[in-house]
């Protein structure tokens, strides 16, 4: 053998073993699944789609805030990853989305938020998982207070609760 085959041979065998390090796959979730994204994205785990779990979003990192809304009493702190978060762990190539609740309420928006903070995917409410009875166990929760900017319409019609699933536009 020469050297070269013996280099070609080798470099062949460290690429197969380097290939699984640097893909950037999600990993299969563990616990159930709470939201499916699909459409426009390159990363995935369940066939052409992201499947996650709570473990998973949490994971991702997250955010939280206080903030009173017009369906909850008080000022609760909602804490999760952020939309932004989600979509750039499976590699969305559009900020344009639809979300869809458990109940198949809809909504289609775009996710851009020139420069302010977005949306979080809200998994806990003042330190607690949301029940599907109170609105979980994923809430799509702007942070109202912070902006004028968060206290209109369609941001009050964007924050969807109950949501299951995000599909990325093309």
């Amino acid at each position: 053998m020469s050297f070269m085959d013996f280099m070609g041979k080798t470099f062949a065998i460290a690429a197969l073993g380097l290939a699984p390090a640097m893909a950037n796959a999600l990993d299969a979730p563990t616990g159930e699944v709470v939201l499916t994204v699909t459409g426009n994205i390159t990363e995935t785990n369940n066939g052409d789609q992201a499947d996650f779990d709570i473990e998973m979003l949490e994971a991702l990192g997250t955010e939280s805030f206080e903030t009173t809304t017009q369906w909850t009493e008080g000022t609760p702190t909602f804490k999760g990853p952020s939309l932004k978060t989600v979509l750039d762990a499976v590699g969305a190539g559009s900020t344009e989305l639809r979300a869809t609740a458990l109940n198949d309420y809809s909504i289609e928006m775009d996710a851009g938020t020139d420069g302010f903070p977005g949306p979080v995917i809200a998994t806990k409410m003042n330190g607690e998982p949301m029940s599907v009875r109170s609105k979980g166990p994923l809430w799509l929760v702007y942070p109202y207070d912070l902006d004028p900017k968060f206290q209109s319409e369609v941001v009050f019609s964007n924050s969807i609760w109950q949501l299951r699933s995000i599909n990325v536009a093309d």
